[in-house]
């Protein structure tokens, strides 16, 4: 894949899709932390992506990683104390970087900086820029589990995080640099980059706060021996931006996912999360969550059919039927629709091939949706497996809404953003 390429989406036979990071001012402190080492592949990613990077580095930060390095992958000098406190622009640095910036991320967050951040102190480049700008800011903390677990941590993180302007990406668990196995690692850059795509998106506001989201995903197996089953390509990764969005935008999310790649849960932490198989499972958790939520969107490709029998053993080869009887697998959107209440929103997908929006409006009018998303399988970059989509959105009035080809979260934004435009 060429530079060109790389800096402005992704290429697929005649499809470009663009890069949601295109031109956008990105800057990134970054603390005294060995998680530092992890930003540099995010910002690596930013800048390819054609984004407008800028970095500060605060003096225990270039203990881990030099400026030589960010300024390398940035495509543009870091900035350290040493600037701060000379004279040579023309305006104070501070307050240029902080009315430059669209989003601020600090990456990793050490526990000094969180206090500092807690209560209001500037004393370095960093600190000072977050009090002169007035932009989102996203928070990635890390460090060792004792000092996340501390009560006076844990009291700034909460303090901090009930800020307006501050999104907080929790640390994970596992094994850290000290040896110790617990939770304070630093949150991957992908869901790094994914929350920040989100934040650059909404601004930061968090308009589904106090909404419950219910969300299905992933594909359903209707296996007819423990080893074969009747299934299709899904894999989740529409549903996973979905539940990822409706997260970074405050509510509360169900997700039941069916048949996804393995550690799926940990792209969504913070999501109650519902694993099934086949549609029969999936039916079963859909009618059982759906009444306390607001927003249900059924992004799941659910099989037609099963096979009437299902054997407990492995069929040998030589004793596979020629011909497999079939029966019909409950329509779950349709059994939603039939007792959807009038505050509810229930969005259904319709994978397409051709014309993907009259066979779409059917549907919808059929199963009684508010909205569907019709989108095609049959183009570059959209559909099963793609990490990009492209839809066109329709609601029970008739009005519709083309997406152009974008990330999966993107489109996940654009979905809500119009479901928020329906009438309640």
């Amino acid at each position: 894949m060429s530079e060109d390429v790389n800096r402005t989406g992704i290429q697929g036979g005649n499809l470009l899709v663009p890069s949601s990071f295109e031109n956008r001012r990105i800057l990134l402190g970054i603390t005294g932390g060995i998680a530092a080492y992890k930003v540099c592949d995010a910002i690596s990613t930013l800048a390819k992506a054609g984004a407008q990077v800028r970095a500060i580095l605060t003096r225990g930060a270039q203990e881990f990683i030099t400026p030589l390095t960010v300024t390398t992958l940035s495509r543009h000098p870091a900035y350290t104390d040493a600037n701060f406190w000379q004279p040579v622009h023309s305006r104070p640095l501070h307050i240029e970087l902080g009315e430059w910036a669209e989003v601020l991320v600090i990456a990793p967050l050490t526990a000094n900086t969180l206090a500092k951040l807690a209560t209001g102190m500037a004393d370095n480049l960093l600190t000072n820029t977050v009090l002169a700008s007035t932009c989102p800011i996203l928070l990635a903390p890390a460090m060792n589990t004792e000092m996340w677990n501390q009560a006076v941590t844990q009291r700034n993180w909460e303090q901090v995080v009930q800020g307006s302007r501050f999104h907080g990406i929790e640390p994970g668990s596992g094994l850290l640099a000290c040896d110790r196995v617990g939770t304070g690692r630093m949150a991957e850059p992908e869901r790094i980059l994914a929350h920040l795509e989100s934040v650059l998106h909404t601004q930061g506001k968090q308009d589904l706060a106090g909404k419950r989201v219910l969300i299905g995903a992933g594909s359903t197996r209707e296996h007819f021996d423990p080893v074969r089953f009747i299934g299709n390509p899904a894999t989740g990764k529409m549903g996973i931006a979905l539940a990822r969005c409706a997260l970074h935008r405050g509510a509360k999310v169900t997700f039941v996912g069916g048949a996804m790649a393995p550690g799926f849960q940990e792209l969504i932490p913070g999501a109650r999360i519902v694993a099934v198989t086949c549609a029969k499972e999936m039916q079963q958790a859909m009618l059982e969550f759906f009444p306390q939520a607001d927003m249900t969107v059924m992004a799941a490709a659910v099989a037609d059919v099963r096979p009437v029998q299902f054997h407990s053993h492995k069929l040998p080869k030589q004793a596979l039927p020629e011909r497999l009887p079939l029966e019909s697998v409950p329509d779950i959107i349709a059994q939603l629709g039939e007792c959807k209440q009038p505050h509810q929103r229930l969005i259904g997908f319709a994978a397409q091939t051709g014309d993907i929006v009259t066979p779409a409006i059917e549907k919808l009018r059929r199963k009684k949706l508010d909205a569907i998303v019709a989108n095609p399988i049959d183009r570059p970059n959209a559909g099963f497996g793609s990490d990009s989509n492209q839809a066109v959105v329709i609601d029970a009035t008739g009005r519709q809404q083309a997406i152009a080809p974008c990330s999966k979260l993107k489109l996940a934004h654009h979905l809500f953003d119009f479901i928020q435009s329906l009438s309640w």
